[in-house]
């Protein structure tokens, strides 16, 4: 494909549909303590949340450095790629985006290269990735896959239910008695990161209500496409739940299902659900 598509490992995006698409995934890596990680590479999503559980403290993540993007570009052209389109996790969560800006600066005119801020993240993320793929896999030029990009990230939706306020308060986001009476309560924050911040949208009593109020944000979004469920490994039981609530708006066999990893994970904990869609045109 003339047009190549790279992204980061927030897109969350399996092995299988990285290699069915072609698509490069730059990692960002994770920190317990003295212990650093490349996502996906050296620390999987199964580790990752064994030793998220067993930490007293959140893990740190930090974006890829630019040298780890700029490989990443000139692969692609040693591949054939007369331009890449990096598409990246909202500018406003991560600077991983800068980093690929001035990763793209420094190969200067020796490759043409487009850097995409997804205002998204894990699924939400993904799914911009995945058909922006298509579109080069089909022939787009450059600009026809960044216009798509930009146009998807005004579309896409990211609603999560937190499962457990334990991660907020390791990362001092709430005080102690308050995630006490959190836990006491059974509290279960709604986030919604569809403007590319993290912002809150409810609070649920319990996981079951949790689920509902997910379902119901889907349902209250009229015409959508590309419908996910993301998840922190939770049980099966509980995404089967998810996936039968959300059958009676949408074909139950059309929803993409996957992990959340470590950009949302460190904060959101073990268990926490997700819905990404993106609103129809």
């Amino acid at each position: 494909m003339p047009v190549r598509i790279v992204t980061d490992s927030s897109s969350d995006l399996t092995d299988e549909e990285v290699e069915t698409h072609g698509v490069e995934v730059v990692p960002l890596s994770i920190r317990f303590g003295d212990e650093e990680y490349e996502d996906r590479s050296e620390l999987s999503v199964e580790d990752f949340y064994e030793k998220l559980m067993a930490s007293s403290t959140l893990p740190e993540t930090a974006a890829p450095a630019p040298g780890k993007f700029e490989a990443a570009f000139r692969r692609q052209q040693q591949a054939g790629a007369d331009a890449v389109v990096c598409i990246n996790l909202s500018s406003g969560l991560s600077a991983t985006m800068q980093s690929a800006q001035n990763a793209a600066r420094a190969i200067g005119g020796d490759l043409d290269v487009r850097v995409v801020d997804s205002r998204s993240i894990t699924s939400g993320l993904g799914t911009q990735v995945l058909l922006a793929a298509q579109a080069a896999a089909d022939g787009a030029s450059a600009a026809e896959v960044v216009t798509l990009a930009e146009n998807l990230a005004t579309r896409t939706h990211v609603v999560g239910a937190l499962d457990t306020l334990e991660n907020l308060k390791k990362g001092g986001r709430i005080g102690g008695a308050q995630a006490l009476v959190g836990s006491l309560l059974s509290i279960k924050p709604i986030l919604d990161i569809s403007s590319g911040e993290v912002e809150e949208a409810g609070k649920a009593r319990t996981r079951k209500k949790a689920l509902v109020a997910l379902r119901d944000k889907v349902a209250e979004a009229g015409a959508i496409e590309h419908l996910c469920v993301t998840h922190g490994l939770a049980p099966a039981a509980e995404i089967e739940e998810m996936l039968e609530l959300l059958a009676d708006i949408y074909p139950r066999q059309s929803i993409r299902t996957g992990h959340i990893g470590p950009v949302i994970g460190t904060h959101g904990g073990p268990r926490v659900m997700g819905v990404t869609w993106v609103a129809s045109a």
